[in-house]
């Protein structure tokens, strides 16, 4: 807070002020009226802190004003004021707002709100700091008021002979101390407290140009003070004075009961009351802020005034007509302003008007033009004329008419474009008359300009646009667009310094140097391209009157872009917040429409009056603007409000804030419109975001982390407070945001993955497992088939071959029937053989489902039976939409039914064999039958005939697949044997969405 007082402080000094020779209708002015809504009640007082906010005490509290909106201001929490009726304002050097109220007076620095006890409770009628830091606080009592005054904790007061109130305090240029009060004037400083009579109550100070004081009386004007005594004060007219200012360029206003504003400059007075634009005519108090305008608070609102770099001079000023159509800046210094009620003339402040009684032809001048001898002609519908000796003398042999432009040159020559022809006139005489058919056109030309040194006459053409020279009654040189030239009407033209030819046109700034044309628009930086005139200041510097405002070119840019006709140049605008009045089209059809004064200043009609600018001392505020945050609102709940102007640190958002709403603003109270603004959220924006005039920033969804919120903003002259504010917030997680909650998560993840790694380990070592136990499994079997079978058979053989051939020499015919016996066991066991090899090669049928497979091993093992004489009745059943199995699957279910079915056909003594085959939705039921004389019930008990491997084999196959296998059987009344798979295991269709699981069943079979 210190560091920004003395940042203010140091730039008060070059702080700008109201130009003293302007009339108060040639400021800006703005009003906030309680009729449009503004309605803070009366305000008694203004301030202004050292952060730029502007403080209104008004009759419902006080308020803190920042150029666009009012927030009523609280006090800390548990603190009230003495009394929401505030009659008085002051902000020390130490940037303390003092605040006098109805009831007492508090003081606020840094956002801390102090009683001042020491003065009781009084109505604070006025406050004031001297030079040397004291404070004067002026009370209202019965049946006397107080005076006191505040210094290094010290309190003295005055209290005898003021009246009811001490109503006004001031400090003369010598340092002594006035005080305004009921009883009259008084010097409170140095010396004893001395009071002068006055003839009514005072109720405000100022100081004139020469420091002596100037005094409001109640209904009784003003007066001042000198030689010792109070006199009246030279202002004509003055009742009622209320509120007195002196601002800083000397001016003095003065707000009045019932006349609104009084303006006392350089010898003038105007008046600007409600009928100007004027909030209110009851004036309730004045004040000059840091930038130089000037605040006038009245019972309908609140009003500002402030300088424009581009000054309007209108009837109030003297012209005669707002109506302009040509401006002439003659050698004298006098200003020339062509109008429709007559002809103005402008020198050392004072105008003089000029009509048909002057000699004018009539009284609404059209071209204006000074010769090289100094001659004023002026052009009017009724004819020509020339000033000479105070007034005009009519030139006879020029009819009347439209003269659109005139020229001339050192020889003595003027020309005239007239609506016919081209007019040339030689010591007053009318010489020629050139149709414009003879220079190739239809139309006039609307410009004129004359060449000068090297003689002859530049013509610029309204109607389809162009250029072209004229010299020696012939017609030397066209330039159109399609030379390079802009399109479009050509309204002015302007020869520089050194000989150059600047056209302005429709479609840019056209330059035509030997012959050579490149056009200037808004592909190079121009703020728009329609141009109405074009001139030089006396610093080189080119400026525009175009559609889109004043633009100014500085000469090192104009050269830059001369050197490079693709260069983009930087341009000053001046627009209608600074003044301009801003026209689609050319402001008259008569010339000239610019002239430069021999001070420099750039004089122009708009139509409207004439307007000034000067080069050399353009209005431009010097200050930075103070950059504040105001609040944060996050989901549309405020979550903070800056109340003391200080920073916001550490601010926390609650946990999934979404929308969150940044609120800042700059105090520049010239033109807080013209106010830009910077924005960058660190952590988020990877750059400054330029957001214009918006005094809103807007941000959604934020990740939960900490931000620092930076603001930087140029005042209406585009000087940065680079600066700026900061608000530094963080949003609060939410639990599954935090970083112990990620960081769990985190751990989880790779636990889960470690989990299904080894996991995946386990089920790939099981699968191994199984597959290699069902090889190992398969082999036991194979070798239990050969063992059982082939093995056993071939040894019974070779016991029968034995036994033949030990017989064939005692008992031929017996070892023949025993050999043959031992030929049929061959036979059989070579049977069993290509059994044992057939369940080791499945698919060696080429059929591919289960019912071709299985009724294929009926087929073969009925087959095998029939050459033993003992065929059973077999048959294949299917139930439900036949499905699709998973090979390997299908693989195994089919040994377990062919071995059902081996045993079926070998060991039953069956007549009939059924199997039954069902695809049911939940499983896959494979049943098998037979009417044979059934299991014994040992094996049944034990699980297994003796030395065989058969049905242990089948149940280990039918426990590996994941299959159920249930056996029922009776002796005599046969067996069957059922298996049932669940169809997620047994179905393809299953098997494909399942098999990219990393979680399957541990009877899936890969």
């Amino acid at each position: 807070m210190k560091r920004g007082i003395l940042i203010v402080l140091a730039c008060w000094r070059c702080a700008s002020a109201l130009n003293p020779s302007l009339d108060i209708n040639q400021y800006a002015h703005n009003a906030w009226a309680v009729r449009d809504g503004f309605s803070l009640g009366n305000i008694y007082a203004m301030a202004q802190t050292p952060d730029g906010y502007l403080w209104l005490g008004t009759e419902f509290g006080l308020f803190r004003f920042n150029g666009v909106s009012s927030i009523p201001w609280q006090p800390p929490a548990g603190q009230h004021l003495p009394d929401n009726n505030i009659n008085s304002l002051l902000v020390t050097r130490d940037g303390t707002l003092w605040i006098g109220t109805f009831a007492g007076l508090v003081t606020l620095s840094d956002g801390k709100m102090t009683r001042r006890t020491e003065l009781g409770a009084p109505f604070v009628a006025s406050l004031f700091e001297d030079r040397e830091g004291t404070v004067w606080v002026g009370t209202l009592a019965t049946p006397t008021g107080r005076l006191c005054a505040l210094r290094s904790g010290s309190v003295q007061c005055y209290g005898d002979g003021f009246g009811r109130a001490v109503w006004a305090l001031s400090e003369d240029s010598s340092g002594n101390i006035w005080a305004g009060a009921q009883s009259g004037l008084w010097r409170m400083k140095p010396g004893p407290p001395r009071r002068y009579a006055t003839p009514m109550e005072v109720i405000g100070l100022s100081k004139a140009d020469d420091g002596r004081p100037i005094i409001a009386m109640h209904g009784g004007g003003l007066m001042q003070f000198a030689g010792g005594k109070v006199e009246s004060y030279p202002i004509r007219g003055v009742i009622d004075s209320n509120r007195l200012l002196r601002d800083r360029d000397g001016s003095l206003w003065v707000g009045t009961i019932e006349r609104g504003l009084i303006h006392v400059h350089h010898g003038r007075t105007d008046f600007f009351s409600r009928s100007d634009g004027l909030s209110g005519d009851v004036v309730l108090s004045l004040f000059e802020d840091r930038e130089g305008s000037v605040w006038v608070a009245s019972t309908g609102g609140l009003d500002r005034f402030r300088e424009l770099p581009v000054t309007t001079i209108s009837v109030k000023q003297g012209l005669s007509s707002d109506a302009t159509q040509s401006v002439l800046a003659a050698t004298d210094g006098s200003i020339w302003v062509g109008a429709h009620e007559g002809l103005t003339r402008w020198k050392n402040g004072q105008t003089t008007i000029f009509g048909k009684a002057s000699g004018l032809p009539d009284d609404a001048p059209q071209s204006l033009f000074q010769d090289d001898r100094g001659q004023i002609w002026a052009s009017t519908g009724h004819g020509l004329a020339y000033f000479k000796d105070g007034g005009f003398v009519a030139v006879t042999g020029v009819r009347g008419g439209q003269v659109h432009f005139i020229t001339g040159d050192n020889a003595g020559n003027l020309w005239f474009s007239e609506h016919q022809s081209l007019l040339h006139l030689l010591e007053g005489r009318l010489v020629e008359q050139i149709p414009w058919s003879e220079l190739g056109r239809r139309q006039s030309a609307e410009v004129l300009l004359s060449g000068h040194e090297q003689g002859g006459l530049w013509l610029g053409f309204w109607v389809g646009g162009g250029v072209s020279y004229f010299k020696d009654r012939q017609l030397l040189a066209s330039y159109t667009a399609a030379n390079g030239l802009g399109e479009g009407p050509v309204a002015d033209l302007e020869l520089d310094r050194d000989g150059t030819l600047w056209a302005a046109t429709q479609k840019g700034l056209s330059r035509l140097k030997d012959g050579r044309i490149s056009t200037l628009t808004s592909s190079n930086g121009l703020p728009c391209d329609r141009i109405h005139w074009t001139i030089e200041d006396d610093d080189r510097a080119f400026w525009l009157y175009t559609a889109c405002g004043l633009v100014r070119i500085k000469r090192t840019e104009l050269d830059a872009w001369i050197a490079d006709p693709k260069r983009r140049i930087k341009t000053t605008v001046w627009a209608a917040a600074d003044g301009v009045r801003l026209r689609s089209s050319a402001a008259s059809e008569y010339g000239p429409r610019v002239a430069k004064s021999t001070d420099g200043k750039l004089w122009f009609v708009t139509g409207e009056g004439v307007q000034v600018v000067d080069p050399r001392h353009l209005a431009f505020n010097k200050l930075p603007p103070p950059v504040h945050v105001e609040q944060v609102t996050a989901d549309h709940n405020l979550c903070w409000q800056n109340l003391t102007g200080g920073v916001a640190s550490n601010l926390r958002l609650p946990a999934l804030s979404r929308d969150l709403e940044i609120d800042y603003t700059a105090l520049s109270l010239v033109a807080p419109e013209k106010i830009r603004f910077r924005v960058k959220l660190e952590g988020w924006d990877p750059e400054w975001k330029d957001t214009g005039n918006e005094r809103k920033a807007f941000y959604g969804n934020l990740p939960p982390r900490n931000y620092t919120f930076r603001v930087m903003a140029s005042n209406n002259s585009g000087v940065w407070n680079e600066t700026g504010d900061t608000l530094q917030f963080s949003i609060a997680p939410a639990y599954y945001q935090t970083t112990w909650f990620r960081a769990s998560c985190v751990a989880a993840f790779f636990l889960v993955l470690w989990g299904l790694y080894r996991y995946r380990l386990h089920q790939l070592a099981r699968e191994f497992n199984a597959n290699l136990d069902g090889r190992v499994d398969e082999r036991l079997r194979v070798a239990r088939d050969l063992h059982d079978t082939l093995l056993q058979s071939f040894q019974g053989a070779l016991l029968e071959f034995q036994a033949a051939r030990n017989l064939f020499s005692r008992r031929p015919e017996e070892a023949i029937r025993t050999l043959d016996g031992a030929i049929n066991s061959a036979e059989g066991a070579i049977v069993e053989g290509r059994d044992a090899i057939q369940d080791l090669r499945p698919g060696s049928t080429g059929q591919t489902d289960l019912e071709h497979l299985l009724t294929g091993a009926g087929q073969e093992l009925a087959g095998f039976q029939n050459s033993n004489g003992n065929r059973p009745a077999f048959h294949v059943a299917v139930e439900g939409p036949p499905q699709t199995l998973v090979p390997v699957l299908q693989d195994e279910v089919y040994r377990i039914g062919r071995e059902i079915l081996r045993n079926a056909f070998r060991h039953a003594h069956a007549s009939r064999i059924e199997a039954e085959i069902r695809y049911d939705d939940r499983l896959l039921r494979v049943r098998i039958r037979d009417d044979g004389r059934g299991i014994d019930k040992k094996v049944q008990e034990e699980g297994a005939r003796e030395g065989h491997w058969g049905l242990p084999g089948i149940r280990e196959r039918a426990k590996r697949i994941g299959g159920r296998l249930v056996i029922w059987s009776e002796i005599g009344a046969g067996t069957e044997v059922e298996l049932t798979v669940p169809a997620s295991i047994a179905y393809a269709r299953s098997h494909v969405r399942r098999r990219f699981g990393l979680f399957r069943k541990k009877s899936e079979v890969s």
